[in-house]
């Protein structure tokens, strides 16, 4: 990534942050997100992968807080997480083989991204940390069965066409995965804002999401 230099007062030049919406241009599938019907906020979270982008969220609503958790406000968000569908393959450095990625992968994300921002504040330091351990352990089982008792079918409209995920809901928040008709993996949380009257599309332009970091 090219970065760019600024000229501080005393002739001290100092290098711009990249931005963030660049690591989601260089990605060589389509992004997802709420479609037009959401009229909220629209933000960029983070983007990650192997050696390259193969993963990326995008948010719609409040960005979640820990100020929520601790009862001192209300937030309402879903968070979209798009996935490329990639066969098994080498790694970047070729010194070992990468899993496929699949629904399981979309499911994984959506619910490590929601414990992310749910875990509770009131816990002493050691406590939340095992906790978070314990919640992550659980929630990896649970996206490695996704046809098992812990998850529910719902169908929701993804570029205008019915299309069936696998949900399921606890006191944390949702969690949904499912595939798209463009072949990539599509995985969703949130909190405050109910799963079952959303849509997804193809997001146009990337750019018109907000950076908003820090």
């Amino acid at each position: 990534m090219e970065m760019t230099s600024e000229a501080e007062p005393g002739g001290t030049v100092q290098e711009s942050e990249p931005r963030l919406v660049d690591s989601f241009l260089r990605a060589s599938f389509p992004w997802y997100g709420l479609d037009d019907a959401f009229a909220g906020p629209r933000w960029l979270q983070s983007t990650g992968g192997d050696g390259g982008v193969e993963h990326g969220t995008v948010g719609h609503g409040d960005m979640p807080s820990y100020l929520a958790e601790a009862g001192m406000r209300e937030h309402r968000f879903a968070v979209v997480v798009t996935v490329a569908s990639r066969p098994v393959r080498r790694s970047a450095d070729g010194s070992g083989v990468l899993e496929a990625t699949s629904v399981s992968s979309a499911a994984w994300l959506a619910g490590s991204g929601l414990l992310s921002c749910t875990w509770p504040t009131q816990m002493e330091r050691q406590m939340r940390e095992e906790w978070l351990d314990q919640q992550t352990s659980v929630a990896w089982e649970l996206a490695d069965d996704l046809e098992g008792s812990g998850w529910s079918a719902l169908s929701l409209p993804v570029d205008g066409e019915a299309t069936q995920f696998h949900y399921r809901e606890s006191e944390f928040g949702w969690v949904l995965a499912g595939t798209t008709q463009n072949q990539v993996h599509l995985g969703a949380y949130g909190r405050g804002m109910s799963a079952y009257g959303l849509a997804f599309s193809v997001i146009k332009d990337i750019t018109a999401y907000e950076d908003r970091r820090g």
